[in-house]
C-alpha cells in the first residue's frame, strides 16, 4: 500500500511520510520521567498531536506505564455549561482510549460525580483501576473556554496532590497556546494572564519546525518508495518557502507529486515547487484559512499592522509578543526584530487582508494588455489613476488595517492584473517604512515602493527613490513605480490630489512616481 504526503490530522507511519515524531520534542521524556505535569503548545497543524500519540503508545507499548492521550475538544460546545462539557468529553474519552489500549488497560466506567469534579474523579478511578502508573495527555486543551476551562484546570491541579496511586503520574495539556493565554473572560481581560490555575507544570514546550535536512530527509521517503527523485534546487526552495512549517511541507509536496508531477519517471523540480505554492494559495487551504481567522484579533492585529506598514512596534505588551510567536505568524530574525514567518505567510498575509476590497471591486477591462498578452506599463498606470481616483475612497473604508488601507486597495487591483496570467510578491520589514511589490506577468516584471507620507512627517520622495534604486538593482531592472500614498490631514480628495510625474534615482533608473 504506497504511502502519501499527509495534511490532514495526525500521522500514522503505516501511511505517511514522517518523521521520528518526538525528535522535535526531546525533553518530554526527561519531564515524563520526572512524573512532571507540563505544557506543549505549538501552531495548528505542526505534529503535536502526531507527536504525543506515538509517545502515548511507545510508552504503553515498554510495558512500565499506562498512557494515552485523550482530547478536551468536544466540551467547547458548552462554553458555561461545566456538567455537559464533562459527559461530552469523558464519552470522546472512552471512544479514544478503546483504540489506542487493549481492553485490560482502558480505564473503567466514570464514576457518577457532581459538575464541576467529573474529570477528576475519572482520572482518579482510571489511575486506581490502572496495573502500571497512568500518564495522560490532554489535547486541544485550549478549545476549553471560561467556566468550563477553568473547572478543569482547578480539578487537574487539586488532583495533583494525590499522584501517582490516586491521580496520574505524569500529565501534559497539549493546544495552540501556553497557559497563561488561554481564552478565558477575567476581569478586563479575555485571556488568563497568568498560569496559576495549573501552576503545577513545571515546563512549557513548543514544537519546533523542521530543518532544511529534515525536510529533505522526508521527501526521501517519497523518492524511496516511488523512485521520483525531488531536485536539490525544489528541495531548497521548499524550505526557503515553508522554513520549515510542518503542514506546508507537506502540502507542497503532495500538491507536487499527485497534482504537478504525478509520473514518478519525471523529478520534482523547482518550478514545479513554485507551481504548488501558488495553488495552495489560490485555493486557501484549511491551515491556511484558520491562520487567515487569526488576522483580525486585536492581539495580533496591533503587531501585524505596524509591521505591514514597515512601522516600528511601539509599547507592545510582552504576552502579545510572545502569544503571536506562539501562533507561528512571526518570528525572531536572526538579525533581530519580528518578520513574517515564512514567505508563503508573508504573501498570504496581505492577500486576505485585501479579500474585502477585492470583492468589492468594480469590473475592470484589461486595458493594460496589449494585443500580444504582454504587460503595456504606460496603460497599467493609466488604469490604476483612474481606478483610484473613482473608487480609490469608498474602497479605503474596506480595509481591516486602517495603517495600510492604501496598501490593501492597490494590492486588490494588482490581483485582479495577476489573475490574468501573473503573479504577485511583497517584502515589507518592520521599522523599514516601506513595502516592495513585484508584479510579474509572463516576461514583464514591474517593481514598486509603497510609501505613506504622515502628518509632521516630511516628504517621502528621496527616501523612496533611495530604496526603490536598491530594489531594482536586486531584481536587475532599469525602471520601476515609487507610490506615496498622502495621508496627512487636511488633503483635497483623492480625485484631485492623484498624480503621475517622473524621476530618476542615483544609479540613473527612471522612475514613475505616483502621488495617491
Amino acid at each position: 500500500m504506497p504511502r502519501w504526503f499527509n495534511t490532514a490530522g495526525p500521522c500514522n507511519p503505516a501511511d505517511h511520510y514522517m518523521l521520528p515524531a518526538l525528535r522535535r520534542l526531546p525533553e518530554v521524556r526527561r519531564l515524563i520521567d520526572q512524573k512532571s505535569y507540563f505544557v506543549v503548545h505549538a501552531p495548528r497543524q505542526v505534529g503535536k498531536t502526531t507527536a504525543l500519540l506515538s509517545l502515548a503508545r511507545e510508552l504503553t507499548t515498554e510495558g512500565r506505564h499506562v498512557a494515552a492521550l485523550v482530547s478536551m475538544e468536544v466540551g467547547a460546545a458548552f462554553p458555561r455549561d461545566v456538567g455537559a462539557a464533562e459527559a461530552a468529553v469523558l464519552e470522546s474519552w472512552r471512544n479514544a482510549t478503546r483504540s489506542q489500549l487493549p481492553p485490560e488497560l482502558c480505564p473503567p466506567s466514570f464514576p457518577e460525580a457532581p459538575p464541576g469534579s467529573r474529570i477528576a474523579a475519572a482520572l482518579a478511578a482510571w489511575t486506581e483501576a490502572a496495573p502500571r502508573p497512568l500518564i495522560v495527555f490532554l489535547d486541544e486543551i485550549d478549545a476549553l473556554r471560561d467556566e468550563v476551562l477553568i473547572s478543569v484546570l482547578r480539578q487537574l491541579r487539586d488532583g495533583y496532590r494525590n499522584r501517582p496511586e490516586h491521580f496520574p503520574l505524569a500529565l501534559c495539556l497539549i493546544g495552540l497556546r501556553d497557559v497563561r493565554d488561554y481564552k478565558v473572560e477575567v476581569g478586563d481581560s479575555d485571556t488568563l494572564g497568568t498560569a496559576s490555575p495549573f501552576n503545577i507544570k513545571v515546563r512549557s514546550l513548543t514544537l519546533r519546525n523542521f530543518t532544511a535536512e529534515e525536510v529533505a530527509e522526508l521527501y526521501a521517503q517519497h523518492t524511496a518508495d516511488t523512485r521520483q527523485p525531488f531536485e536539490p534546487e525544489a528541495l531548497a526552495r521548499a524550505f526557503e518557502l515553508t522554513q520549515g512549517q510542518p503542514w506546508l511541507v507537506n502540502a507542497l509536496a503532495k500538491v507536487a507529486v499527485e497534482e504537478l508531477v504525478p509520473n514518478t519517471a519525471q523529478p520534482v523540480r523547482r518550478a514545479d515547487i513554485d507551481r504548488a505554492k501558488a495553488l495552495l494559495i489560490e485555493r486557501r487551504e484549511t491551515h491556511l484559512d484558520s491562520l487567515a481567522e487569526r488576522l483580525r484579533e486585536p492581539r495580533v492585529r496591533h503587531i501585524l499592522e505596524p509591521m505591514l506598514a514597515g512601522l516600528t512596534l511601539g509599547d507592545v505588551p510582552e504576552d502579545d509578543l510572545r502569544f503571536i510567536q506562539d501562533l507561528g505568524l512571526v518570528r525572531m530574525a536572526a538579525t533581530g526584530g519580528l518578520e513574517v514567518a515564512n514567505p508563503i505567510y508573508r504573501e498570504i498575509i496581505p492577500r486576505v487582508l485585501a479579500n474585502t476590497a477585492m470583492a468589492s471591486l468594480p469590473r475592470l477591462p484589461a486595458t493594460w494588455l496589449r494585443a500580444d498578452g504582454r504587460l503595456d506599463i504606460e496603460r497599467l498606470m493609466e488604469a490604476f489613476m483612474a481606478f483610484w481616483r473613482q473608487h480609490g475612497q469608498p474602497l479605503l473604508s474596506t480595509a481591516p488595517y486602517h495603517e495600510i488601507a492604501p496598501h490593501l486597495v492597490l494590492m486588490a487591483f494588482l490581483h485582479r492584473v495577476a489573475n490574468g496570467g501573473g503573479s504577485l510578491e511583497r517584502e515589507y520589514a518592520i521599522g523599514t517604512g516601506r513595502m516592495d511589490v513585484c508584479l510579474r506577468h509572463g516576461p514583464d516584471t514591474l517593481a514598486m515602493e509603497l510609501k505613506v507620507w504622515r502628518d509632521g512627517e516630511k516628504d517621502p520622495l528621496d527616501e523612496g527613490l533611495a530604496q526603490l534604486d536598491g530594489y531594482l538593482a536586486g531584481l536587475g531592472l532599469s525602471s520601476g513605480w515609487l507610490i506615496i500614498f498622502d495621508r496627512r490631514n487636511g488633503q483635497p480628495p483623492l480625485a484631485e490630489r492623484t498624480h503621475a510625474t517622473t524621476a530618476v534615482t542615483r544609479a540613473s533608473r527612471r522612475v514613475t512616481v505616483l502621488r495617491a
